[in-house]
């Protein structure tokens, strides 16, 4: 859990604090840093707002466990959880060219007509997003404890990692492209949401919402079990030790969804969500770039010679 929330914090604060960052830095460049606090008093009110939004939905998934309820809303959340962080992947990756160019734009606007308000709210909505995203996330990691997320040194790590990185990034001392970190990030998040995915198939088969045809493709619980429990039991049942920890088995399947005896639909799951995102950003082709009139009389003489 606790990797899972040092990767999520430390992509979701990171996104926040870059574009409050290119807002910042654009105001001042132009000589408006006057408008600067208004920037950060909508990033403050959105912090507010999500720990707010942390708050009530505890409250919300507390009523569902008193009604008996929780799991179903434990597979809703992860499923919303799962669409949420490849959403949050293809997002990055089509807006992170423009990004500048956008933010830039609108402060612009802002200026030119006076909307103290709109800069107020733009800023909020910025950080906000990624503040619901946060709490999604760690209600699907914890299984709806979003508080033992937020306490714990996972998302503290991932906190402080996000404010070192942008810091170095806006005063131009950093070697390593964000790119190349959103990239790296990005990858194992996506390990991430396949683990999700699985694990919401899994329990539904559990609770029998849905079925399988192969309830257990394989069996390799003799080399690495889930859990302490099954080490323990697959011990006495057969005399001999799994050769790998339970302890391995719990982190694995916390970060990558792993399972000992997953059923078909699990395997499918799983190997279908790389290929659906191996297409998708396979398709993305490079915006063709218009050639001018000089490059296109080269490219002719050229030719003709």
């Amino acid at each position: 859990m606790e990797i899972q929330a040092l990767l999520i914090t430390f992509r979701e604060v990171l996104e926040a604090l870059i574009i409050v960052g290119i807002i910042n830095t654009y105001l001042k460049r132009t000589d408006h840093s006057q408008y600067t606090k208004y920037v950060w008093l909508g990033a403050g009110l959105a912090v507010l707002a999500s720990v707010g939004a942390a708050m009530l939905f505890q409250i919300v998934f507390t009523g569902f466990a008193s009604m008996g309820s929780e799991m179903y809303l434990k597979i809703g959340i992860m499923l919303v959880s799962a669409l949420l962080l490849t959403q949050m992947i293809f997002w990055m990756a089509s807006h992170s060219r423009d990004m500048k160019g956008n933010m830039e734009g609108k402060m612009n606007q802002f200026i030119s007509t006076g909307n103290i308000v709109g800069m107020v709210i733009h800023s909020f909505l910025v950080v906000f997003r990624e503040g619901i995203e946060t709490v999604f996330f760690f209600a699907a990691i914890t299984g709806g404890n979003i508080g033992a997320a937020m306490q714990g040194w996972g998302a503290i790590t991932g906190v402080a990692i996000a404010f070192v990185v942008s810091y170095l990034f806006f005063k131009g001392t950093m070697k390593v492209p964000l790119k190349t970190f959103f990239k790296v990030t990005g990858a194992f998040i996506i390990l991430i949401a396949a683990g999700l995915l699985v694990q919401a198939i899994s329990m539904m088969q559990d609770l029998e919402i849905i079925g399988s045809v192969i309830p257990h493709l394989y069996d390799i619980t003799w080399l690495l079990p889930e859990h302490p429990i099954d080490y323990s039991h697959y011990l006495r049942d057969h005399g001999t030790a799994p050769l790998l920890s339970g302890d391995i088995g719990i982190f694995l399947k916390a970060i990558f969804g792993y399972s000992a005896m997953p059923s078909i639909e699990e395997v499918i799951a799983y190997i279908g969500y790389f290929v659906g995102i191996f297409l998708l950003t396979s398709n993305r082709s490079e915006p063709k770039r218009t050639l001018s009139k000089k490059e296109q009389v080269s490219i002719l003489k050229t030719t003709v010679k």
